[in-house]
């Protein structure tokens, strides 16, 4: 979000939170009535207490709109209409309106007491409902009998649910891009798509996980696939050191891992050897997901046009021992964009686990809500009036 402040001071701010916690608590039933009905013209009034209306439930629901959970890092707390009390004349409470929380597709809901995964919300307008509104209290016109026909009986609303939940947003990506810090993957993804992220000529410019559309093909005849920046690794990351693994649950999803590796000789070259690197960001991979090191992979030899030809040759022999495919690029020139587009949408095509939605319309969530006026209890004995 930008503000913009008189002097021509503009401030931006921009947050990726992937977790938060949050308190719930679902609407209260409404308490039953007491009444008797007694008027001219009415022989059989007798009791008439209406019964209290149902408590709002509260719904979380995966929106498009969505990409991070900042809203919820910074309002934890959510409470659901309560329902109305019953009133005379038979007349039952309202039913209090339900609450529909909206989180980004790919988030996961826990329990945060137990830890137990409730739901995984990978699909545009998936709904659940999260708290159950407390039932409505029946009125004293539910408890007249033939031998009791003036009660005096009530119930009172029940207690809407409370929980306390953590969400861990996982983003859905087809591919995501690895590698050690300053490899290029920043202005790669700026090349393959209209992501523009941060970049520059330090490492650990990237600081949080960016994401772009890729299409390929012409027109009609068009694909797309998303890939994802992730923030570099280096060797210990799995043990906090740089930015650690904080960002690796983001990868966990994706269908195809597209590994940069810098076969550059740079000013300060510290890494002189380019398959020392694929394995260290690989043990790093596999040490905080053993499933990671399965996953297709590319290898991808970027800073091409300044490339050592030593190193480039050491990691296409590597490539080619390991039957990886292999292809070698300059972000910057755009030497071998065009043949790497095409070869990861290939592969995400072969291995993608989550078809994508046709369209960006959220269908209209299939949840059952609680009725309008709550039925009597299944052993209740009496007869309304």
């Amino acid at each position: 979000m930008d503000r913009v402040y008189p002097g021509s001071l503009t401030l931006e701010i921009e947050m990726f939170i992937d977790e938060a916690k949050i308190r719930i608590k679902a609407g209260d039933g409404g308490n039953g009535c007491m009444a008797f009905r007694r008027e001219k013209f009415v022989p059989r009034g007798g009791p008439s207490g209406g019964d209290g209306g149902h408590g709002g439930d509260i719904l979380m629901s995966a929106s498009l709109s969505h990409n991070t959970l900042i809203h919820f890092r910074f309002n934890p707390e959510y409470k659901a209409e309560r329902g109305g009390h019953g009133l005379g004349s038979n007349c039952s409470g309202q039913t209090g309106e339900p609450l529909t929380l909206k989180v980004p597709v790919g988030t996961l809901l826990y329990d945060d007491a137990t830890g137990e995964q409730i739901h995984d919300f990978i699909r545009p307008g998936d709904t659940i409902v999260i708290a159950r509104g407390g039932r409505g209290g029946r009125g004293n016109q539910h408890f007249a009998t033939s031998t009791h026909q003036a009660p005096r009986e009530h119930e009172l609303g029940r207690p809407g649910e409370e929980r306390a939940y953590r969400l861990e947003l996982r983003l859905l990506a087809d591919a995501g891009l690895v590698g050690y810090p300053n490899v290029g993957k920043s202005t790669l993804i700026s090349r393959l798509s209209a992501a523009r992220p941060k970049i520059a000529n330090y490492a650990f410019t990237t600081l949080e996980p960016n994401l772009g559309v890729v299409q390929v093909g012409e027109f009609p005849h068009t694909e797309s696939f998303t890939v994802a920046d992730l923030p570099g690794l280096i060797e210990g990351a799995h043990l906090g050191a740089g930015l650690g693994i904080q960002f690796l649950r983001h990868i966990e999803r994706t269908s195809v891992i597209v590994h940069l590796v810098d076969v550059s000789d740079g000013p300060a070259d510290a890494r002189p050897d380019p398959v020392a690197d694929f394995k260290v960001i690989t043990a790093e991979l596999k040490s905080f997901d053993p499933a990671l090191a399965d996953k297709p992979t590319i290898l991808v030899a970027a800073k091409a046009d300044v490339a050592n030809p030593d190193k480039l040759k050491k990691l296409t022999a590597f490539a080619k021992r390991r039957k990886l495919p292999f292809y070698a690029i300059s972000a910057v020139t755009g030497e071998g964009i065009e043949p790497l587009k095409y070869a990861i949408a290939a592969l995400v095509a072969e291995h993608r686990t989550v078809e994508p939605d046709a369209g960006f319309t959220e269908p209209v969530p299939a949840v059952k809500l609680k009725p309008h006026y709550p039925p009597p209890a299944p052993n209740s004995r009496g007869r309304s009036r």
